[in-house]
């Protein structure tokens, strides 16, 4: 993706959508961080294509998601699971 998106709505339906791409979701670690901070570590498979997965969100000051990063590896898999997303 390129750019961001705004609103929860909008969020929750590319959440939505990457969780029908992935096969399993195989977590390592969820949990606090820092004072206002969450954490996620998951593994996957896209199509058969291993997939590591790490989500940071940081929350405001009312507790809620503020800003969310998601990132992707290996490349090819990433690649892949984007090309599927756009579609």
């Amino acid at each position: 993706m390129n750019g961001t998106e705004r609103g929860a709505e909008a969020v929750r339906a590319i959440v939505v959508q990457a969780r029908k791409l992935y096969e399993f979701q195989d977590f390592n670690f969820t949990g606090s961080y820092g004072d206002n901070g969450f954490l996620e570590d998951y593994t996957s498979l896209v199509q058969g294509g291993p997939l590591s997965v790490i989500v940071t969100v940081k929350r405001n000051a009312a507790g809620k998601a503020q800003d969310i990063v998601v990132n992707h590896r290996p490349r090819n898999t990433l690649l892949l699971f984007s090309r599927l997303m756009h579609e």
